[in-house]
């Protein structure tokens, strides 16, 4: 089964000998507090930093996944509230986390097919803006230049940025914001249950004011563990090691990127001819290059899964208010060529059936 499913999506090929590696190594039972461990740790945040070109004072840390970090941005990087911009169902979830820990946790929605106006976004007392680069669940992302405006608008506030459908797969604007976070089941190609945690000089400063230490995951606990290339709990060490197999294995991300949007244009150009589905949104500013969706009526999608699983490959389902009427298209860099044009002659070969409705 060939699976195009945006997350947890296809991991690497080579995954399951990095485990049989870290089996034959002993690093499946080693202790995290070992000079064997810290070697890892330390090897695998110098790869995300090389092969992501992550800038060098900026920090890298782990967790157990995105939703987490909307946790520890919580507790650790804000005293009175946050201001959330999003479009999109993950946008506003993690938005309703935040309103669980903070009531008055502040927000702007604005529709996925335009960007909103400077002016609409009033912050307010908040000290950090939330945003979500790539909005997994209608196939969206916030353009570099629209995000660079908006530093410049609010320098004051620290920028969060939940990037798990784009880091590893797209370049990003690292220095636009202070904090970005990843879980690993996406462009990272590898199994769910870690996350990348990226911090600006400025972000941390910020945790050290509040010095929040209430909490296992309070960020001052892991940035200064994180000093010592080890975790505040036992962590997901084969997680940790099968990120750095993976990145020890990985082109630069300006190559992974550049396959990443040749393939997007390959994708669009081929979804214009099709007359059954329209590429969702219209607004191809702000298309996501990682997720691609297709609309079509809820009869055309539920026959598309239906013959694609006969054909072997599983498409991603639409989610909240698009449930009915899109399916995703991962656009992931574990996804070989083959598999791509694979699923590009199926579209290509299907045929709706207009009786069954």
């Amino acid at each position: 089964m060939i699976t195009f499913y945006p997350g947890p999506s296809k991991v690497y090929s080579e995954v399951p000998n990095y485990v049989r590696d870290a089996y034959d190594a002993g690093v499946l039972s080693i202790n995290h507090r070992s000079p064997e461990f810290m070697k890892i740790y330390r090897r695998t945040i110098q790869l995300v930093k090389e092969k992501l070109d992550v800038p060098e004072s900026y920090t890298v840390l782990f967790s157990s996944s995105a939703t987490e970090c909307w946790e520890i941005i919580c507790q650790s990087l804000i005293t009175k509230k946050s201001f959330h911009v999003y479009n999109g169902a993950f946008g506003e979830k993690w938005l309703r986390y935040a309103k669980h820990l903070v009531p008055t946790t502040g927000s702007l929605a604005f529709m996925a097919e335009n960007l909103p106006e400077m002016n609409s976004i009033q912050t307010g007392d908040s000290e950090l803006i939330a945003l979500t680069h790539n909005e997994t669940s209608n196939g969206t992302a916030l353009p570099s230049e629209w995000m660079q405006e908006l530093r410049k608008r609010f320098p004051e506030n620290l920028m969060a940025v939940d990037a798990t459908s784009s880091m590893a797969g797209v370049e990003l604007p690292w220095q636009i914001a202070d904090v970005w976070f990843a879980s690993v089941q996406k462009c990272f190609g590898l199994p769910a249950g870690l996350a990348v945690l990226v911090l600006s000089p400025q972000a941390i400063v910020q945790a050290q004011q509040i010095n929040d230490r209430k909490y296992y995951n309070s960020l001052l606990n892991i940035f200064e563990q994180g000093q010592r290339n080890q975790t505040t709990h036992t962590p997901n060490v084969l997680g940790i090691y099968l990120l750095m197999r993976v990145l020890e294995d990985r082109d630069p991300i300006r190559l992974i990127s550049a396959t990443t949007i040749e393939r997007y244009n390959e994708w669009k150009k081929m979804l214009t001819n099709l007359t059954y589905v329209n590429q969702l949104p219209q607004n191809w500013q702000i298309h996501s290059k990682t997720v691609i969706p297709i609309w079509a009526k809820p009869h055309v999608i539920a026959q598309l899964h239906h013959q694609s699983q006969a054909n072997g490959i599983t498409l991603g389902k639409g989610y909240g208010a698009h449930k009915q009427t899109t399916l995703r298209i991962a656009n992931f860099p574990a996804i070989t060529d083959t598999e791509i044009h694979q699923l590009m002659d199926f579209f290509a070969n299907f045929a709706p059936d207009t009786t069954s409705r």
